[in-house]
């Protein structure tokens, strides 16, 4: 750390500092009027612009489907909840499919019929601006927390 020339109580860090520090002050400042810190999160996984369309996106990277339907957007986890078997969209029947035992799931993730046991997993998903970010650390899973499940979407 050295002091800025001209102003011997002000300390010029590197970069990182002051991000860090900015961060937690803006995060002060938004809970200081009243938002609670979960609102203001800002999500670290993926990003993608918002869909224009109904439609689908996955992102085998990531291990993410993008759903965009009927005025909502949606993030599962890629694999079937009943072996992790990758889920594949059927476009001609408007759902997803499980190649291995045929579970099928409508395009909102509710399970509709085969060997699985529950709906498609979501992530947390928050609208930035023309994007949609993805927390891929925060899981949902119909049968352990349904209103986490159920309010993992973005409605558009």
């Amino acid at each position: 750390m050295e002091q800025r020339p001209g102003c011997p109580q002000c300390i010029l860090r590197d970069r990182r500092s002051f991000v860090r520090e900015a961060t937690g002050a803006a995060l002060a400042a938004l809970a200081a009027i009243g938002l609670p810190r979960s609102a203001a999160r800002v999500l670290d996984g993926p990003r993608y612009p918002v869909p224009a369309t109904d439609g689908v996106q996955i992102d085998r990277d990531n291990q993410v489907i993008l759903v965009r339907w009927q005025s909502a957007v949606y993030a599962f986890n890629l694999s079937c909840p009943h072996q992790n078997t990758a889920l594949r969209w059927d476009g001609a029947d408007e759902r997803f499919q499980c190649p291995k035992h045929h579970s099928k799931y409508q395009p909102d993730g509710t399970f509709i019929e085969g060997r699985a046991t529950r709906n498609m997993d979501r992530f947390t998903v928050k609208r930035d601006g023309d994007m949609i970010a993805v927390d891929v650390d925060a899981m949902h899973k119909s049968d352990e927390d349904r209103a986490a499940w159920a309010s993992a979407v973005v409605r558009l």
